[in-house]
C-alpha cells in the first residue's frame, strides 16, 4: 500500500473515532446530568444529628431520602417526619407498627411484637432487650409507631405513650423514605427493608430508584471519560506511527 493510501486510511479512522469520541461525550453528559436531576426531583439529602438511629445510621451521617406520600410507608421503613410534640427539627426514625397496630415489648426473649408477633430485629444497637423499658401501644387509625434503632438512646414514641395519639405521629407528618446512606463512605449503601416485617399485612415497602439512577450516572461518567480520552490516545499513536 503506498504511502498516501496509509495516510487516507489513517485519516479517515481518526475522524471516525473522534466523530465516535463526540458522540460518547455527548451521551455521557446526557445521562450524568440527566441522572442528578432525576435524583432532585424524587430525593433529598438528610444529616441525622444524634445517635439514636445507630448502628444503622450513625450521627452526623448523610442520607439519601426518597420524597413520598405518607399513605406510602410501611413498617419497617426509616422515615423522615416532622411533628410539633416531637420538636421543630426533622427527625429520623424506624417505623414499627401502623394504623391498628398493637405494639408491646418485651417478650420473655426480649423482643418487640406487633399483634402478637414477635419481631427479628438485627439492626438493633446492642444484643440486649428490644428496649430496656416494657411498654404497649395500640397505634391510632392513620398513625404511625417509631423507634429508633438505638433504644436505649433514644427519644421516640415510647417517650409520648401519654400523649393522645399514644407516641404516634399522623402518616402526614412524613417528608421522605430513608433509601441509602451517602456519607461517610465507608457506609454508603442502600437500606435493606427488614425481613420480620415482610410477612405481616401490607408487607414491606419497595426500593426506590435510587439503583438505576446510580447506574445512570456512572454510565454517563464512563461514556465522558472513555470519549475524551481517546483525542490523547490516538495522538500518542499518531506520532509513534510518525
Amino acid at each position: 500500500m503506498s504511502s498516501s493510501t496509509e495516510h487516507r486510511t489513517d485519516g479517515r479512522s481518526r475522524t471516525a473515532g473522534s466523530v465516535l469520541s463526540g458522540l460518547a461525550v455527548a451521551a455521557g453528559c446526557v445521562l450524568f446530568l440527566g441522572g442528578f436531576v432525576w435524583a432532585a426531583l424524587i430525593y433529598r439529602p438528610y444529616t441525622v444529628p444524634t445517635d439514636s438511629m445507630s448502628p444503622t445510621i450513625a450521627a452526623g451521617a448523610r442520607v439519601i431520602a426518597e420524597k413520598v406520600n405518607g399513605s406510602e410507608i410501611r413498617r419497617g421503613d426509616i422515615v423522615v417526619f416532622k411533628d410539633s410534640a416531637w420538636g421543630d427539627l426533622p427527625m429520623v426514625k424506624r417505623v414499627v407498627g401502623v394504623g391498628g397496630d398493637r405494639v408491646a415489648c418485651c417478650t420473655k426473649q426480649g423482643r418487640l411484637t406487633v399483634n402478637g408477633i414477635p419481631i427479628e430485629e438485627p439492626y438493633l444497637q446492642g444484643s440486649g432487650p428490644a428496649s430496656p423499658v416494657g411498654f404497649k401501644a395500640k397505634v391510632p387509625t392513620g398513625q404511625l409507631f417509631l423507634l429508633g434503632d438505638h433504644r436505649s438512646d433514644s427519644l421516640d414514641s415510647r417517650v409520648h405513650l401519654t400523649d393522645g395519639d399514644h407516641g404516634s405521629v399522623p402518616r402526614g407528618a412524613v417528608a421522605a423514605r430513608v433509601d441509602a446512606r451517602a456519607w461517610p463512605l465507608g457506609s454508603v449503601g442502600v437500606m435493606q427493608r427488614p425481613a420480620a416485617f415482610s410477612t405481616l399485612p401490607g408487607g414491606t415497602s419497595q426500593p426506590g430508584p435510587i439503583q438505576p439512577i446510580t447506574l445512570v450516572v456512572v454510565a454517563g461518567a464512563v461514556l465522558i471519560l472513555g470519549g475524551a480520552a481517546y483525542g490523547p490516545i490516538a495522538r500518542r499513536k499518531g506520532r509513534k506511527r510518525a
